[in-house]
């Protein structure tokens, strides 16, 4: 921002000249306004012209005059301009260089593939909830925006194998496949399931055929977001107080409110335990809406009398604070 002032003032400085050297001849010598500039311009820059018009003694003296003072000015713009670059250039690549090590060093994140409007709201969210991640790109000027954000990135194409990896792709979480084609998102789910097996993996599609794809390409999850978007939409007509309700719990942003997924730990406290006997609903006010048995069945709306087991899934509604209790007591030792 500092080198940006200098140069802004060092181009103010040359329009000054300019215009200081176009008056000046057209006082003492009575020139045109074209020939003056053009005397201006030709003196400043040291090209080698003749004089366009015989110059008279004070011309002359004029001349010297601006000889000294405008050559200050353009050296000055010169240096202010060089500078702009080659520090721009310079602090970029260490701005890269930065993210990188930033890469190296992260684990448990999530890998988002693709920074367009869906992409990026993703980002945004991740970001929100403090939830590391990183970010795949491989167009410049989106680069240049990410970079400004603030975001981790890995710079490249999201289909090959070196760009996940240095993503940090085995040691993450998960990953998102939010590119803009279905292809381009096809041929990352398959490198990324290749890469890390048991990785969780989220990919975009635009209609049901791409859709199967994805999911034979090795996705855990496929989003069409025109088909949840008409769904939204239908819902919002004839259950609206349904969908209000819905978006107050998804948004985290809205009140203290949210639905967790609480995975239960081999040395958890809630591990063998029924519902009615542990903190959930006594102490905590969780609501409990669904377990997923480590089997793969999926219990809704379980009993006080339901077992907690390890490595269940507990899927429970209630305040941030709260769901942050369970989830501790949740992990056990």
């Amino acid at each position: 921002m500092g080198q940006a002032k200098y140069l802004y003032w060092a181009f103010v400085g040359i329009g000054l000249i300019l215009l200081f050297g176009t008056t000046g001849y057209r006082l003492i010598e009575g020139w045109s306004l074209l020939d003056c500039l053009y005397m201006t311009v030709i003196t400043l820059t040291t090209v080698g012209f003749g004089e366009i018009h015989p110059l008279t003694p004070h011309g002359r003296v004029f001349t010297i005059m601006l000889i000294f003072f405008g050559m200050g000015v353009v050296a000055y713009a010169f240096v202010s301009a060089t500078r702009f670059v080659v520090e721009g250039e310079i602090l970029a690549l260490l701005t890269r260089r930065r993210h990188m090590r930033a890469v190296e060093r992260i684990h448990d994140h999530f890998i988002v593939c693709g920074f367009g409007r869906m992409g990026s709201f993703i980002a945004q969210q991740l970001h929100d909830r403090g939830i590391p991640f990183v970010l795949v790109e491989d167009k410049p000027e989106v680069q240049e925006k990410i970079i400004q954000l603030g975001y981790l990135m890995s710079p490249g194409d999201a289909t090959e194998e070196e760009t996940l990896k240095s993503a940090g792709i085995n040691n993450a979480r998960g990953l998102v496949a939010a590119l803009n084609s279905d292809a381009e998102n096809l041929y990352t789910v398959l490198t990324a399931r290749e890469l890390n097996p048991s990785l969780e993996i989220v990919a975009r599609a635009s209609d049901d055929a791409a859709q199967k794809k994805l999911m034979r390409a090795g996705a855990t999850r496929v989003i069409s977001p025109y088909k949840i978007g008409g769904m939204r939409m239908v819902m919002g007509m004839l259950k609206p107080t349904v969908t209000s309700f819905l978006e107050v719990v998804m948004d985290h942003t809205d009140l203290s409110i949210e639905i967790e997924e609480i995975q239960v730990g081999m040395g958890s406290q809630y591990a063998g335990k029924r519902l009615v006997e542990t903190d959930i609903r006594r102490d905590l006010d969780l609501i409990v809406i669904g377990i997923e048995k480590h089997h793969g069945e999926m219990v809704f709306n379980p009993g006080p009398q339901t077992v907690v087991e390890a490595h269940d899934t507990l899927i429970a509604m209630g305040r941030k604070e709260d769901l942050a209790v369970c989830r501790r007591n949740a992990a056990g030792a």
